[in-house]
């Protein structure tokens, strides 16, 4: 597949899955795969552009206060450590086994993007216990179920550093629903999230020696760019509208990932 192919497509990925806090992870693997990049060495690129188009969208919903950082620093320890892991022990499985792996991650997360999700950020406190957390940030009061919101985050960042995804899908409706914030503040919250898990997932990576800058350093500065404009037009556009789209997407990916693990077998 001809690179500049491969930077279009992963210039409009950047740009839609940023603005609904999805960073865009599996996209990028499969792009990638699509091109015969070597699983393993796909996973290590998709965490790095990946990381590149968070930062730069992190950037912009701070400026614009979308982003509870307590709550980042809450979820993104426990997502980051756990995806570290995962990049390092991805090499315990298979190519075949990494593309199956990966494409029911995508399956479920379109289904997880079809629920109704409300916006509970006015909701009446909830009373106070051993194992839930409150935040107070942004003139917004947040209560955190950790026996919920610990172990979801856990295998989500695990998952998502063996297979180079950013768990967005994942942690977008995890702090909607057992963290009581808004989708807006969510999809703020979630690009540092990202940025630090995939930090993390391609450290791991890069540590068993699949980092290819040749291809991971244009393809960042692109989603650079994409991370940027993704961010502005966020601020502007209601994410629900695009996430059954993403739904649909999400599952026509996970097809063509398992069609390409049948046929490379």
């Amino acid at each position: 597949m001809n690179f500049i192919i491969i930077a279009i497509m992963i210039f409009i990925v950047a740009v839609l899955m940023t603005m609904v806090g999805k960073g865009g992870g599996n996209f990028y693997v499969v792009i990638l795969a699509m091109a015969a990049v070597p699983m393993h060495q796909a996973a290590a690129t998709g965490q790095f552009i990946l990381f590149s188009a968070s930062v730069a969208a992190m950037v912009i919903f701070h400026k614009n206060k979308t982003v509870s950082w307590k709550l980042a620093l809450v979820i993104g320890t426990f997502a980051s450590l756990s995806a570290l892991a995962g990049g390092y022990y991805s090499h315990l499985f298979s190519n075949f086994s990494l593309k199956l792996i990966f494409a029911v991650m995508l399956v479920i997360a379109g289904a997880i993007m079809l629920l109704p999700f409300a916006d509970n950020t006015g909701a009446e406190p909830l009373k106070q216990h051993w194992g839930t957390l409150t935040l107070h940030s942004a003139h917004q009061t947040y209560h955190v179920n950790l026996w919920i919101a610990v172990p979801v985050t856990l295998v989500t960042g695990f998952a998502a550093g063996m297979v180079g995804v950013s768990g967005g899908s994942f942690l977008v409706p995890l702090m909607v629903l057992a963290c009581g914030v808004s989708m807006h503040t969510a999809v703020g919250t979630a690009s540092s999230l990202i940025a630090a898990t995939a930090c993390m997932g391609f450290i791991g990576h890069a540590a068993q020696g699949d980092f290819n800058p040749s291809w991971a350093i244009p393809l960042a500065c692109i989603t650079i760019v994409g991370g940027i404009i993704g961010g502005k037009f966020a601020l502007q556009t209601k994410p629900r509208h695009l996430k059954q789209l993403f739904a649909y997407t999400n599952w026509l990916a996970a097809g063509v990932m398992i069609f390409n693990a049948l046929h490379s077998r």
